[in-house]
């Protein structure tokens, strides 16, 4: 199955008490890159997060989102030994007879502690983000979909400019097997004719484009296999793309006819397009 490493999911979860908004997003990328942005999320959901990524995703650059509203509670509580410091010293040193109030003590450090509370649960979370993240699986499955069809297409038409080829080469080597034969009889009316046969032969096979059609064949064959295949890889696909590449080029060489040429280059071109496309396979 072909996955495309371009996708996006999102999922949102809400209640009375908090709201958790999960988006994740991917562009191509030769490797797995994991960027998570939140500044709310403790390290243990951190962890979940990217290691669930890791085992579902092999290649591109994934950038999580998380973010999270809830209704926190202010707690205040004194810090009763600093507090007792702070009466004795007054005491002592005589400073002030009537009752203090809060306003005159705040700003002693290490006096006042205000503590929140958050409402935030880590299982609606996980919860959200795998939600989030079968959305974003889907996607790229789909958007693979679409690359695999429009792969197909190329292919078949690679396929079909190659039959057109190898058929119009078998009619031109025939041709030119006559037409060398009765130029050099022309040149040379005491040449042993069975040498003469010999040489042309050889001239006209070294024309012969019969193994590169084969290699072709092979290497679409590969493409198609490996396109259809329960877990398939760019990176091997695109590695079969350069074979191709290699023998359509040589193709492109040994034509000489101006038809069976103009077919190999579109054939180099499909090639480029199909290769530009695998780009963004997982």
């Amino acid at each position: 199955m072909i996955k495309s490493m371009t996708g996006f999911g999102r999922a949102i979860f809400k209640n009375n008490k908090e709201e958790i908004i999960v988006e994740l997003k991917s562009v191509n990328h030769r490797f797995l890159e994991i960027n998570l942005k939140s500044s709310e999320v403790e390290h243990k959901v951190e962890e979940y997060v990217k290691k669930k990524i890791s085992t579902k995703v092999k290649r591109g650059k994934v950038d999580a989102s998380i973010k999270i509203s809830t209704s926190n509670e202010i707690n205040f509580s004194f810090n009763k030994k600093v507090l007792s410091n702070i009466k004795n010293f007054i005491k002592n040193e005589n400073l002030v007879s009537n009752e203090l109030s809060l306003r005159d003590i705040k700003e002693i450090p290490g006096l006042l502690n205000v503590t929140r509370s958050s409402n935030h649960s880590s299982q609606n979370l996980k919860k959200i983000f795998n939600k989030a993240l079968n959305d974003f699986l889907d996607s790229r499955i789909d958007e693979g979909k679409k690359i695999k069809n429009s792969l197909k297409d190329k292919i078949n038409k690679i396929n079909t400019k190659k039959k057109q080829i190898s058929n119009l080469c078998k009619k031109d080597l025939q041709k030119k097997i006559k037409r060398y034969k009765a130029r050099v009889n022309e040149l040379t009316k005491n040449l042993d004719n069975h040498r003469l046969e010999q040489e042309i032969t050889h001239l006209a096979l070294k024309l012969d484009v019969s193994e590169e059609i084969d290699r072709i064949q092979f290497h679409l064959t590969s493409i198609n296999k490996e396109i259809d295949a329960k877990k398939s890889s760019g990176k091997k696909i695109d590695f079969i793309l350069q074979e191709l590449f290699r023998e359509s080029n040589t193709l492109t060489v040994k034509l000489d006819d101006s038809k069976t040429k103009n077919l190999a280059l579109e054939i180099k071109v499909l090639v480029e397009e199909i290769r530009e496309q695998i780009q963004n396979i997982e």
